[in-house]
């Protein structure tokens, strides 16, 4: 009883330090980038020695992927929780919001959109396409019921309502607001999503371009 206690114990410990580590790789990597992370600023921000990273994870590839894994997991964990009465539309504009939150949070790196060689990287990654595939059905259900149901317009098609939702999570317009026009967490939160499901035209719009 002792032993296996003493074991459990050794792999907590394990896997907290894991997780602070993908920490400090979110935060370097959101800071730095990939190319200019090295395993050295990972060990340093995490505070363990080289030695004890390596015992983790073996390459900063390894550590870049598993960071979007876990990204991945929280998105899909949050659809998972949501409250199956809300309506497709509703459920977007949630997820997009805990991805804004997550972002300025400093916890949302824009690996697959900022380098080639990472893009290459991650779909070398079964447990990561794996993921993205599962994310990208779920999501596609979920947009064809919005556009059913007339949330979403359904001239679109369906990948450009996508591609569009998911462009909205690295927007550069979120930095702007946060840098120079000094908005809250909460403001910016609010402007995206109204930006994304309302858009910009005013209600006495009436040009089509």
């Amino acid at each position: 009883m002792s032993i296996f206690s003493k074991l459990s114990f050794k792999d907590q410990a394990f896997k907290l330090r894991e997780q602070a580590v993908l920490d400090a790789t979110t935060k370097l990597l959101a800071s730095k980038g990939f190319d200019l992370m090295t395993m050295d600023d990972v060990a340093g921000e995490a505070g363990i020695s080289k030695p004890s990273l390596y015992k983790h994870f073996k390459s900063k590839e390894e550590l870049a992927t598993e960071v979007m894994i876990r990204l991945l997991d929280g998105a899909l964990a949050f659809l998972e929780a949501q409250d199956g009465a809300l309506s497709a539309k509703s459920r977007l504009a949630g997820l997009l919001e805990w991805a804004l939150r997550v972002r300025l949070e400093g916890g949302l790196p824009f690996l697959p959109s900022s380098s080639p060689q990472v893009r290459e990287m991650l779909t070398k990654s079964l447990r990561y396409v794996s993921r993205v595939y599962k994310l990208h059905k779920l999501l596609t259900g979920i947009v064809d019921a919005a556009k059913e149901a007339g949330e979403l317009r359904a001239d679109l098609p369906t990948d450009v309502l996508l591609y569009a939702y998911y462009s909205r999570t690295c927007d550069p317009a979120v930095d702007y607001m946060q840098l120079y026009g000094r908005y809250s967490t909460e403001q910016i939160v609010a402007h995206m999503l109204a930006m994304v499901f309302d858009g910009m035209a005013g209600s006495g719009s009436t040009d089509n371009h």
